[in-house]
């Protein structure tokens, strides 16, 4: 009898824990299940906040299409007229006069097109865009996303920033909002909205991935937003919007070795469009602040040597005679740390906002000078013709058809470089004579001019001497193999 009784307590409680086992088990498995509703429920709110952001920003997107009228040259292969060579002899013409000289034959003439992007500011029909989409048209027209076609002018163009604003006979259009780019955080969500390859109204979400990114090589002025959000030709122009459905930059450039989206694209910060856009449509041109001092970036040696707690600031190398500067009492060896209360970040922070501050306004500079704080009132001046160093060496690289960037450590690894080797081809236009040479992004230019190059200020310098020389002559790397490349700048 008790073996019986123990036998059945001994079952009773073996049932008694199977059952609290599959009780748990059901209960652990009716959690799971709600915690994967809730996560998918909050996926769906996810999706629909980022549609409702694109349905709220694409109607004011466009779609920038424009013509140029080139002359085709003649090719090397091309017969020539046999006595062209005696009519063009100036001896020639002095003798025998020009009525015996024959007219020149009409050039062929062909249309060159191309594609982008752009957004609407005004109801009224002005719409921001890059420059380098209708700097050199002759012909821009514009598709709105409602499929209405517009003939466009052109208000005026930026170069040196690569913005430019134009505009359409049109009433009551949908308008994207600017929003505050310095508010933007490394890490947040973005969406480019454009039109790559031609394919309009296409839309594609990534990440802040960097801000304040200068010495690109892009254009004179730079302070690009970085973003892994797909970009590629033909989405220069359109927005960089924020979740909230503001544009907070103007897609502008990728780094990319086939041409194509490769998770690095370059946006122009919204607030450094907002002062062009403004003088441009009221304008038609941009005129900048200048202080006249030449700045360099402070290296740990130069903090040594000017007993420097940090390398933050700009240190100026050279002040110019009768410039606002040397009004206001600044000095070669000054350190400055702050402009109007806000820290000097680099050499490029403090260039980009001088330049956007307006001429004739007073502004207060903190200046360690000797170890001691100093602050100084400078009005700052209109920007003279020529004033900005580079601006030549840009023209140059846009003739040959080239963009170039700082070989950064993250770069080096991921292309197989090493750091200062020298500089990283980002960009090559189609037809361009780069093209034509087989330079092609990703590659690296060791050499300008028979001197090496380790940074973009080196190879800046370098390429100043093809200004006179009209030739530049290139050592490009492209992996284990090296070649020397000759282009003619015309």
């Amino acid at each position: 009898m008790k073996n019986n009784l123990d036998k059945f307590s001994f079952c009773l409680v073996g049932a008694l824990m199977l059952f609290t086992l599959l009780a748990s088990t059901q209960y652990s498995w009716a959690r799971t299940q709600s915690e994967i509703e809730e996560d998918i429920a909050l996926l769906d709110r996810t999706a629909r906040a980022f549609a409702a952001v694109v349905d709220k920003a694409k109607p004011a997107v466009v779609f920038v299409q424009v013509e140029k009228t080139l002359e085709k040259r003649r090719s090397s292969n091309q017969a020539q007229d046999p006595f062209e060579f005696f009519f063009n002899d100036p001896l020639f013409e002095r003798f025998f006069g020009p009525q015996f000289k024959p007219k020149k034959r009409p050039h062929q003439q062909f249309k060159q097109r191309g594609q982008g992007s752009g957004f609407i500011i005004s109801k009224d029909g002005y719409i921001l865009t890059n420059n380098h989409v209708v700097g050199e048209a002759d012909v821009i027209k514009v598709k709105l996303a409602d499929g209405r076609h517009f003939k466009a002018k052109l208000v005026g163009t930026d170069p040196q920033s690569d913005v430019a604003v134009i505009k359409i006979n049109a009433d009551n259009l949908p308008v994207l909002p600017l929003g505050d780019s310095d508010k933007l955080r490394v890490g947040e969500w973005v969406i480019a909205i454009g039109n790559p390859f031609g394919l309009t109204q296409t839309v594609t979400v990534g990440v802040v991935s960097a801000k304040g990114r200068s010495r690109i090589g892009i254009n004179d002025y730079e302070d690009f937003i970085q973003t892994d959000a797909a970009i590629n030709p033909g989405n220069s122009g359109g927005p960089l919007v924020n979740i909230h459905g503001e544009a907070v930059g103007i897609n502008t450039a990728i780094f990319s070795r086939s041409g194509g989206y490769m998770g690095i694209g370059f946006a122009i910060p919204i607030n450094m469009v907002r002062a062009i856009e403004q003088q441009l449509i009221k304008n038609g041109k941009v005129v900048r602040g200048w202080l006249g001092v030449v700045i360099q970036n402070i290296d740990e040696d130069l903090a040594k040597s000017f007993g420097l707690d940090d390398t933050e600031g700009a240190l100026i190398s050279e002040v110019s005679k009768g410039s606002p500067a040397e009004k206001a009492g600044l000095k070669e060896g000054d350190v400055i740390k702050k402009l109007n209360g806000k820290k000097i970040e680099s050499v490029d922070d403090l260039r980009n906002r001088i330049a956007l501050t307006r001429p004739g306004t007073k502004v207060e500079l903190e200046v360690l000078r000797n170890g001691k704080r100093k602050t100084i009132t400078v009005t700052i001046g209109e920007q003279p013709s020529g004033a900005v160093k580079g601006v030549s060496k840009h023209e140059i690289l846009k003739k040959l058809g080239l963009g170039v960037q700082e070989l950064t450590a993250e770069l080096a690894d991921q292309f197989g470089y090493q750091e200062g080797q020298g500089v990283l081809i980002s960009e090559v236009a189609p037809g361009s004579p780069a093209a034509q040479a087989g330079i092609k992004p990703g590659q690296l230019i060791e050499e300008v001019n028979r001197k090496h190059v380790h940074n973009m200020d080196e190879f800046l310098k370098a390429l100043s001497t093809t200004k006179h020389t009209k030739r530049v002559l290139f050592k490009i790397r492209d992996g284990k193999f090296s070649r020397y490349v000759a282009l003619s700048v015309k």
